[in-house]
């Protein structure tokens, strides 16, 4: 079985309750890591000037106490674990399960590929397969 590193823990702790539960469920099927929950006003508008996110500081999901959002990825494979970025297979695979496990566990999910919830993943312009936010 997987688990999350001390950081991931940490990151993920500062989600709100309904994320915390739905990641602590996908980490039994897949490894991979949380990266962001909760973003300072510097962090978020690191992010911003880095191109990572459009939104400054306190308009993320990102911003709330406790944050709505959270910024999670795959590992690449479990006996090379690392980060491929360039692999959106893979992240369309991840969101796949982290979204089926989020209708078992009756939590609306938005993932940052698929803005509408329509599953058509062409359509957007702003991509950011990390992110999970819980559907207003």
């Amino acid at each position: 079985m997987f688990e999350y590193s001390h950081r991931s823990k940490i990151a993920l702790a500062s989600a709100h309750p309904d994320l915390q539960h739905l990641f602590n469920e996908v980490i039994k099927v897949i490894d991979c890591t949380v990266i962001f929950g909760h973003r300072t006003e510097a962090e978020q508008n690191e992010m911003v000037r880095k191109g990572y996110s459009k939104l400054t500081f306190p308009k993320s999901n990102h911003n709330k106490t406790p944050s709505l959002a959270v910024d999670a990825v795959p590992y690449y494979s479990n006996h090379d674990p690392h980060i491929d970025w360039q692999d959106l297979e893979k992240f369309c695979y991840f969101a796949g399960i982290v979204k089926g496990i989020a209708a078992q566990l009756n939590i609306g999910i938005t993932w940052g590929r698929d803005w509408d919830n329509d599953n058509d993943f062409k359509e957007t312009k702003w991509i950011d397969c990390p992110h999970f936010e819980l559907r207003k």
